[in-house]
């Protein structure tokens, strides 16, 4: 496995990770279009966890959401998805820094270490996998009812925090991929064929057997 890779991926992974952090909470998901008014006095921006207000003046009012059951499946979804990738990303750096050839965590068993980075590499890719559905899902739904001219409540765009999942997104999946063309599952000695030898064959001799017995003192002329 190549080291140089290895470290490579670890850094995609876990920068990934971290921008997970910051767009979960980011509280400009959504936010309020100016499209069609003339005059506006005030800019609604969302997330998955509140919904905030800034007039003219530049005061900003948030609430939470009152109810989980009441909000809208897809933002329900999100959230489950969001979390999940969170727990997949810390699993996926777990198993890669236990698996990486530079960490002497795992002894020097590379064969073991390498099944390690196997799994940080599939962690990262279903954290990335998880954020990517959460945010082009959300995104969706946005643009969904952007443009129906049939929609009667507040219009939104996409914000800056949609933007920071797909990067993240983008990263974790960058990573776990090189984890998963970079490692290998046997060691090279496991791999090394062993050379064929033929087995020895022994030529038995079935011919009668001559006993040797010691010469005789009698010449055959001694015989009538």
């Amino acid at each position: 496995m190549n080291a140089i890779v290895e470290v490579v991926a670890f850094l995609l992974g876990f920068l990934g990770w971290i921008m997970v952090g910051v767009a979960l909470p980011n509280r400009y998901w959504r936010v309020s279009t100016v499209d069609g008014n003339v005059i506006t006095t005030s800019t609604i921006y969302e997330n998955l966890w509140m919904s905030c207000a800034t007039d003219s003046t530049g005061v900003h009012n948030c609430r939470d959401f009152p109810s989980l059951l009441a909000l809208s499946g897809y933002i329900q979804a999100s959230r489950a998805l969001m979390i999940a990738s969170i727990v997949m990303g810390f699993f996926g750096i777990i198993a890669t820094l236990v698996g990486m050839q530079c960490s002497k965590v795992g002894g020097e068993n590379y064969v073991l270490k390498g099944r390690f980075a196997g799994m940080g590499g599939i962690f990262f890719l279903l954290q990335g996998l998880c954020t990517m559905i959460a945010v082009s899902w959300y995104a969706f739904n946005i643009t969904q009812e952007f443009f129906d001219p049939l929609y009667p409540g507040t219009k939104y765009e996409i914000g800056e925090g949609l933007y920071i999942g797909w990067c993240s997104a983008t990263l974790a999946l960058c990573g776990g991929c090189c984890l998963l063309c970079s490692c290998r599952f046997e060691s090279t000695e496991e791999k090394m064929p062993y050379p064929y030898q033929p087995p020895t064959q022994v030529t038995a001799y079935s011919g009668p057997v001559m006993s040797q017995g010691p010469p005789s003192q009698y010449g055959r002329n001694a015989y009538v």
